[in-house]
């Protein structure tokens, strides 16, 4: 079987894409892994009608369950191989299986580069943060500890400010920081700690502090990451020829969301973009129209 479009990626702005798509009656796949960034965040607090937040597990349930009422299907697996044949994209999944697409939406995100400290997991989105764009909000006049390495948690930390003056920064990987950026953090009267983290402290999946390696403790109920280092999920559009910024995010038109491919779209964050959960719903809204019109004309 040949789709009319193979989405790969079932996060945020595939789904949004696919319930587009799903509703112009076109046949859809969406091929997920499953292990996206939006699958682990406990709650997203900037949307529209979800005022005390919505986690990311509950918005892509609702979302496969609206597609699939449009005909879409699903497919978990990881798309590990892409070429393109004279009519349709062959996709390739690790589990050794085929699918077909004539058009091809890749919507696979970011990872974020976490410290190997399991206890945070739990407390994403709720009480510890990545992304002050989303969530600066929530630490507003609260006592705030950023957890991160070099000049990227120290980036986090000025940015912080913002919304509180109580932050303390801990180089957890003793990563060196640019003398400019202690600079700062001295004028913003923020404590550096160049320390690794023993222990993540955690009451009822709330975070409450950590426990550094000299034993000593800071007690917060607020926490931003901040490692630097995230990982674009581009691989597949590198594999098709797409045309890839340094930073490995897929390049993009930005009224169409067309890559330099011919008949490759991207949407959400795997493109170059402020990575809001919002902006990844437009993202694959607006890709979605283009792919229809692309499909009526061919």
């Amino acid at each position: 079987m040949i789709y009319d479009c193979v989405i790969v990626g079932g996060g945020i702005a595939g789904l949004q894409a696919a319930i587009q798509l799903g509703r112009y009656r076109h046949h859809v796949a969406v091929i997920d892994s499953g292990n996206g960034r939006s699958s682990v965040c406990r709650s997203y607090h900037n949307l529209i009608g979800f005022p005390d937040g919505i986690s990311g597990a509950e918005l892509r349930l609702a979302g496969r369950k609206q597609a699939e009422q449009l005909g879409v299907t699903f497919i978990q697996a990881e798309v590990v191989q892409a070429e393109r044949l004279k009519k349709a994209f062959l996709l390739k999944t690790s589990d050794m299986k085929t699918y077909h697409g004539k058009k091809l939406l890749i919507a696979t995100g970011v990872k974020d580069r976490l410290p190997n400290l399991e206890m945070l997991i739990p407390c994403l989105g709720t009480s510890v943060y990545v992304c002050p764009d989303c969530d600066g909000y929530e630490v507003r006049d609260q006592p705030t500890i950023v957890l991160g390495a070099g000049n990227a948690g120290a980036q986090m930390a000025l940015t912080l400010t913002h919304w509180t003056e109580e932050l303390i920064y801990v180089n957890h990987e003793l990563t060196p920081i640019n003398e400019e950026l202690r600079l700062k953090l001295d004028q913003k009267r923020i404590p550096y700690i160049e320390q690794a983290i023993q222990t993540v402290l955690i009451e009822r999946e709330q975070f409450i502090g950590v426990i550094l390696a000299d034993g000593s403790s800071i007690y917060r109920q607020r926490c931003f990451v901040a490692f630097g280092g995230n990982e674009v999920c581009s691989s597949i559009a590198k594999q098709l020829g797409v045309e890839v910024m340094e930073n490995n995010h897929i390049v993009v038109d930005p009224r169409t969301k067309l890559t330099s491919v011919e008949d490759i779209w991207a949407a959400g964050d795997v493109t170059a973009h402020s990575e809001m959960l919002t902006i990844a719903m437009g993202d694959g809204s607006q890709a979605a129209i283009w792919i229809h019109k692309s499909l009526l004309s061919t």
